[in-house]
């Protein structure tokens, strides 16, 4: 193999010119697809991470109310116009078993029940309408890293104390120590200590939410002892859907990943991928078309000096492998580079670009793309190694 290679690279130092050239066109390939697909990755991971800071992975509540009819009797027809049943807060049944028999299941990181129903807000003549939230709350933290979000006070919901959103805050014009009184209707009134004021970045949750002990929202929304919701936290935030199925059939009750409720996110991510392996594609395609196009140049012009390496005793095989070779070093060559300047470029994006997001660089990316372009290239230098392969010595060396 040490024959061909060494023609091979003789080959490549005659046309200097051509070999820079192409390098050049391999290693701007290669750099767009390692920055573009490092960009693209970054960027999802932190539009999942902005959205999963605020939610669950999954949530599993009981089932939803249905309507239950007598069949008519037999022999008979029914015609039966029904209105869907209103539903209520329901509690879980026997969460705590559900709950103990979620922290068992494998990919399962976190599981916290919660209570959670409408009330409303009152301050002197201002009434808000807002969003009860009882939690377990060193359970909760670890689905919802609520201790991040705080902006004033203290993460405080135990006796009495609760903490609310900062737009909430501000259409009430509370501050930490000041008093707020909740209504949930039917007489249930608790006046609670607002100790601290968070911010979500999501104006729905910060002018709705109040987080209050797990045992006060359930005195409050009349469900005692209950949950209404179980908050789940998975390793793989993109097995969340495999895992609503599993608790799902385990269970019996409804559990609804962060994809379902986020379809139109789920939507856009899928086409930020496409975007990437259809970007990657046509690079790809163009390093190919250019090694093809440089090595069949290098055919036309080393006409003269195949013929007499054939009449030498160099057979087709090896010169076929001479040209696949010279692919290979020029794909493997072109590539290093690129991955390189695609590294550089991705630091420089995160040390220098708009401070909008942190690009991570995906450790099996740039032998990835490597081995795209090296593969690109052998399969580009295939159609003129076969034609190298196939002349006829004779013919060769009387070509001009």
């Amino acid at each position: 193999m040490w024959i061909e290679a060494t023609i091979a690279m003789r080959f490549l130092r005659q046309g200097r010119g051509q070999t820079l050239l192409i390098l050049f066109g391999i290693a701007v390939g290669v750099a767009v697809i390692v920055f573009v697909t490092a960009l693209i990755s970054g960027l999802q991971k932190n539009i999942i991470a902005r959205t999963l800071g605020t939610q669950a992975h999954v949530r599993v509540q009981a089932p939803r109310e249905a309507n239950r009819i007598a069949p008519p009797p037999r022999g008979t027809r029914q015609l039966l116009l029904e209105d869907p049943r209103a539903q209520v807060l329901r509690t879980v049944d026997n969460w705590p078993r559900v709950r103990d028999l979620l922290d068992t299941l494998p990919g399962v990181a976190a599981v916290s029940p919660v209570v959670s129903g409408p009330a409303f807000g009152r301050r002197g003549e201002a009434v808000k309408s807002v969003a009860l939230v009882g939690v377990d709350l060193p359970r909760y933290l670890r689905v919802i890293p609520l201790g991040d979000s705080m902006v004033a006070g203290r993460l405080d919901i135990d006796s009495g104390n609760a903490v609310i959103g900062s737009q909430l805050a501000e259409d009430l014009g509370l501050r930490t120590g000041g008093k707020l009184r909740l209504d949930a209707g039917g007489g249930r009134e608790a006046v609670v200590n607002v100790a601290g004021v968070f911010q979500l970045g999501v104006r729905e949750l910060d002018e709705r939410y109040v987080y209050l002990g797990l045992k006060q929202a359930q005195s409050l929304l009349a469900l005692p002892g209950g949950v209404t919701v179980i908050d789940v936290t998975v390793d793989d935030v993109f097995a969340a859907d495999a895992a609503a199925a599993r608790i799902h059939a385990l269970t019996g009750l409804r559990a609804e990943s962060w994809m379902e409720t986020n379809a139109q996110l789920m939507n856009a991510l899928s086409s930020q991928s496409l975007s990437t392996r259809m970007i990657s594609l046509f690079v790809a395609m163009s390093v190919a078309l250019g090694i093809a196009s440089v090595l069949a140049v290098s055919v036309t012009q080393r006409t003269r000096e195949i013929g007499i390496l054939r009449a030498m005793g160099t057979r087709r095989a090896q010169m076929l492998r001479v040209f696949l070779v010279q692919g290979a070093v020029l794909g493997l060559a072109g590539s290093a580079v690129g991955a390189l300047a695609g590294w550089g470029l991705v630091g420089a994006f995160n040390t220098f670009g708009p401070r909008l997001f942190y690009i991570p660089m995906p450790l099996a990316l740039i032998p990835a793309a490597m081995a795209l372009a090296t593969v690109a290239g052998v399969g580009a230098a295939a159609v003129p190694a076969s034609r190298a392969s196939r002349l006829d010595p004779v013919e060769a060396i009387r070509h001009a």
